[in-house]
């Protein structure tokens, strides 16, 4: 089953582009879920959500959706002392209802492939125990048979990425080490990902029809190899993301499997919406 979203939902700058101008802000997740079924919220990386929000999240999507959530910065990046408990607790009611897809647990560039954070990733496997987990490295050095050999040990996925070719960053790869499979789309925006005055000028990037052909082999074969694949758009910036993932809703998905596909087991909705007259 491939299931594919994108990379956060509510920005400013998809009023427009993607949302309708006059539509409530607390009804965004519920237009997006009319279209897709599942969605990479970023936000629990800079704050824990209290139990609230996520109950929000289950509320106003439709059985079946699934959630992939960025594990908070404690966790990855400060480590010092880590919550694991306050952040799994945060995440129950997504669990009890079914709609958790996994954890995203990204680390910086600065997580070199070393030993001591080796110890790192097997604290985060017994911290957020039980949990489906997907890692994502920055660091191209991790890129190695020993690291994959580690996340099939700990049963963590890989995420597998595309991103500038640029020196040091990860290389694009499709490779599946758990139950979850996991692609994330920044762009290739080269010009702009280091040398930039906005976070969000680095992923300023539309995908062309050709570059996201290129990924066709690469989908069909994580969908061969895990029970799931999950396929998130980070180009956010004024919608591109959104108009990455139609793309891909448009022409690949018999490319894909070799055809039958039902929407049923796939992430993409939107003939389906159109054609029940909701979008």
């Amino acid at each position: 089953m491939i299931r594919i979203g994108t990379s956060g939902f509510s920005y400013d700058d998809w009023i427009g582009p993607v949302y309708p101008k006059a539509l409530p802000k607390s009804e965004l997740l519920g237009y997006y879920a009319r279209e897709f079924s599942t969605v990479e919220i970023n936000t629990t990386f800079y704050r824990i959500p209290d139990w609230r929000t996520v109950e929000g999240w289950v509320r106003k999507t439709p059985s079946g959706f699934l959630f992939s959530i960025k594990a908070y910065r404690g966790l990855t990046h400060e480590r010092e002392n880590p919550d694991y408990v306050l952040f799994t607790t945060s995440l129950r009611p997504l669990a009890e209802s079914g709609k958790l897809g996994c954890v995203l647990a990204q680390f910086p560039y600065s997580f070199h492939a070393s030993t001591p954070n080796r110890h790192v990733l097997e604290g985060l496997r017994n911290g957020l125990n039980g949990l489906p987990v997907v890692v994502e490295f920055r660091n191209a050095g991790w890129v190695t048979q020993t690291t994959l050999d580690l996340l099939r040990q700990l049963d963590f996925g890989f995420c597998c990425v595309d991103e500038p070719r640029l020196p040091g960053l990860m290389p694009p790869s499709a490779v599946a080490t758990g139950p979850v499979a996991y692609v994330r789309f920044h762009g290739r925006n080269s010009a702009k990902w280091y040398n930039h005055k906005e976070a969000w000028e680095r992923y300023d990037y539309t995908y062309s029809g050709e570059e996201l052909r290129e990924w066709i082999p690469n989908l069909r074969q994580l969908d061969g190899s895990a029970a799931m694949t999950l396929v998130y758009f980070n180009n956010h910036f004024v919608g591109q993301a959104v108009r990455g993932a139609r793309t891909w809703g448009s022409y690949s998905w018999k490319s894909i499997s070799g055809g039958g596909v039902a929407y049923g087991d796939v992430v993409y909705h939107r003939t389906a919406a159109i054609a029940a007259g909701t979008l």
